[in-house]
């Protein structure tokens, strides 16, 4: 499917360090939810894909300022992180709520998620964000390398009722990456 072609970011972006991310990641990813973003503009202009997502983190690892999220390999959205260096997790106030519900139960496979949302891509082309995409709608917008992938082996779960997540058996591919940036709008 071809996406809503993106738009280069605007001057009113600003970088700060992830350690000024606003609120609880806890509950900005459980409760409020983000839009994971990833692709290649590279190859091609509509080359990308966004869903939604309430499971992920931040915190610290191998002495790298990290962020981690989950994708099913059943998702649209797996292949392009897979085959991308990057990904981004969008941020966004509770009024963009039911878009963020649209891309969460929509595919990428047939339906062009950011024009059925009104959401607008934007690239990042400066600073350590550069080739990120996000959305200018979004509050902020954290840029990662990939670094780590590992797919979850249910027998590895200690609670079996971890199993129940799982009726597919399309167990998630967890993806780790270095946070190069927090990127926050401030306007032009």
């Amino acid at each position: 499917m071809n996406q809503k072609a993106v738009i280069p970011a605007d001057k009113g972006w600003i970088e700060k360090d992830i350690r000024e991310f606003p609120g609880s990641p806890a509950a900005r990813i459980g409760d409020g939810w983000m839009l994971i973003t990833t692709g290649n503009l590279k190859e091609g202009k509509d080359n990308w894909n966004t869903m939604t997502a309430s499971w992920g983190g931040l915190g610290v690892l191998w002495g790298r300022n990290v962020a981690f999220m989950f994708i099913r390999p059943t998702r649209y959205t797996f292949d392009f992180a897979n085959a991308a260096s990057l990904f981004s997790l969008s941020f966004f106030d509770t009024s963009y709520r039911k878009a963020l519900e649209f891309c969460g139960s929509r595919t990428g496979r047939d339906t062009d998620k950011a024009a059925e949302t009104g959401l607008t891509p934007l690239v990042f082309e400066e600073g350590k964000a550069a080739g990120g995409i996000g959305f200018k709608e979004a509050s902020e917008v954290i840029v990662c390398r990939k670094l780590y992938t590992h797919d979850f082996d249910p027998t590895g779960f200690l609670d079996p009722s971890i199993e129940k997540n799982y009726p597919e058996k399309d167990y998630h591919r967890m993806f780790i990456g270095e946070v190069l940036t927090l990127k926050v709008y401030q306007g032009v």
